[in-house]
Formats: C-alpha cells, structure tokens, sequence
C-alpha cells in the first residue's frame, strides 16, 4: 500500500499546499482510491505518478469546500482528457447527492463512464474480497466522517517446494491446498493443506480522519491502524482557534493516536500560519515535535509525500 498527499493545506490553497486529497494505492498497476477532493486537485494528479484513468472510488469526508469543490471537474476530466470507461463510486454525506446533479445538469456535463454516488451512515461503506471500508461520525462544525480501510487477513505461504516433493503436479489443486482444504492423489493419498500453508498474513489498516475535533470515535477508528491520517490545523498554543473552527491540534491528533494503538500518525490540514519558512520550516518542526512528546512516531504531510505501508511478516 502507498499513501500519497495531493493536498495538505486547510482551508484555502497556500503557496506551497494545495488543499485536501488523499490518494491510496495498492500497487502500482492497480486502480487508486482517492479521500477528499480539494480544488485542484486533478492538476496536482497530473503532477504525480498517478493516472487519473485508475480512479475507482472516491471518499469525501465532509461538504467543506476544501474537501470537494475539486470533484465535478475532476470526474469531468477523467472523461474528457482521459476517454476513461471504467467506473467510478463515489462516497460522502448526505447531499453529496443533490450537489452533483445539480452541477451536472446545469454544466449539461456528461460522462462516458458509470458514476455511482452514494451517501454514507456510519458503519460499512464498501466491502470486497480483499478489503473493508467503515465510517464513523466525527466531530465538526456540519457533518463529517471518518474512514477506515483495513485489508482482509490473506493465506499464509503456500509451500511448493514440499507439494512438488509429494509429487503433487502445479494446477487447480494447488488452488485448494493453499485454501486450506484436504485433497485425495491418485494414488489414494490424502494430504491437508493446512499443513501446507503457513500462519495467516494479518491484513493492514488505514484510517483517515479530516476535519474534527478530538472525539472518541477517531479513537475507535483508528484502533491498532498502521497508518492513522489526523488532521493538525493548529499547534497547542492555539487551542482556542481549533476549539473555534471545529478542528485538532497536533498534540490532539497525537493523543488519538496514543489511546488507538496505531503504530503511525500522519498529520494533515495545516494553517498556513506555520508556513512563514516553508514545507519543512520551523512552524512545521514545531508541529512534528509538538505531537512527538505525545506519540513519538509521528509525522508531518506534505504535497506529493509518499508513504509505504509494507506487508506484515507471516
């Protein structure tokens, strides 16, 4: 898994931040999964290894312009520029829905792909073979979700080495030994698969939190998440700004991450106050060590930063 920050300001793009977008990739030829379209976005797409074609699903937090105004000319683009077919859903909060037909009946937009868009309630969003999608409300000034992505727990290590020492030929029974499953040889053997595979690869967990104020439910989100995404508009010195705004400040977003268990915290949504020296100036050290005296393996976003997330060990 790879997370790469389209836009990393609050509020309204900065000289050096664009405003909120997420993308979430799988591998490198695989479709994406974007959180949040700030306006644009698309541009700082293009800017990046990522092909809008590879869109799948989009996950708007909240009706905050800085988290959606980018998504109509977006999805516009996807169309126009790209000649792209496959289909794109696309989740949010209530009047998610009403916001998008209007803007494309009355743009007389049309799009050569499917577009789904569904509105959210807290609990499962998506579900497939490999993943799990879950929302929680957060706290903020209208209505605002958070999102976890955990992956589903995947087969241990397939032996082959033993299986072809068995004198077990490759082909569809490899498929039902490493499922676990007990086959009978031609010969009459039986062999269990289960002793063929090794102990299950515990699936990975990502969660996104923007915008909201310290709330238990990001706590419950983000339960031992590999990556948690808070948002740190403000340093603790300005907690009455944050407390103003509906938002976190870096100790907050820490302190979620502490009580969660996850094992790294990425901070996001930065006022452009603590931009005076630039992306990694002093405003923005003074946010990364803020949150590290809570939670010391905490980090700082910016524009097309990437974060792997690797494979846990079986």
């Amino acid at each position: 898994m790879r997370l790469t920050f389209l836009g990393t300001s609050a509020g309204t793009p900065s000289r050096i931040r664009n405003v909120s977008a997420l993308a979430l990739q799988f591998d490198q030829q695989s479709a994406f999964w974007l959180f949040d379209c700030g306006e644009g976005t698309q541009q700082q797409m293009m800017r990046s290894p990522l092909r809008l074609s590879q869109l799948q699903y989009v996950f708007i937090s909240h009706l905050h312009g800085d988290h959606f105004f980018g998504l109509p000319g977006m999805l516009a683009s996807r169309s126009l520029q790209y000649s792209a077919e496959t289909p794109v859903t696309v989740f949010g909060p209530p009047g998610l829905q009403r916001f998008m037909q209007t803007t494309f009946e009355v743009s007389g937009s049309q799009l050569g792909y499917p577009l789904t868009i569904q509105e959210v309630k807290p609990g499962l969003v998506y579900e497939d073979e490999r993943f799990v999608v879950t929302c929680l409300p957060l706290i903020h000034r209208i209505a605002s979700f958070g999102y976890a992505v955990v992956e589903k727990d995947q087969p241990g290590h397939f032996d082959v080495e033993t299986a072809q020492q068995m004198g077990i030929q490759a082909g569809p029974l490899y498929g039902r030994l490493k499922r676990g499953e007990t086959i009978t040889l031609p010969d009459g053997r039986t062999v269990n698969g289960a002793e063929l595979v090794g102990p299950p690869v515990t699936g990975r967990k990502v969660v996104y939190c923007c915008d909201t104020i310290f709330c238990k439910n990001s706590i419950q989100l983000a339960r031992q998440a590999d990556v948690l995404v808070h948002e740190a508009t403000y340093a603790g010195e300005d907690l009455e700004l944050a407390v103003r705004g509906g938002h976190s400040t870096a100790t907050q977003a820490a302190e979620v991450a502490r009580q969660a268990g996850a094992k790294a915290l990425v901070m996001t949504h930065f006022s452009s106050r603590y931009e005076a020296q630039g992306v990694d100036g002093p405003g923005m050290e003074r946010l990364q060590n803020e949150a590290r005296q809570t939670f010391a393996n905490s980090y700082i976003a910016h524009d097309f930063r990437a974060f792997d997330i690797p494979r846990h060990e079986s």
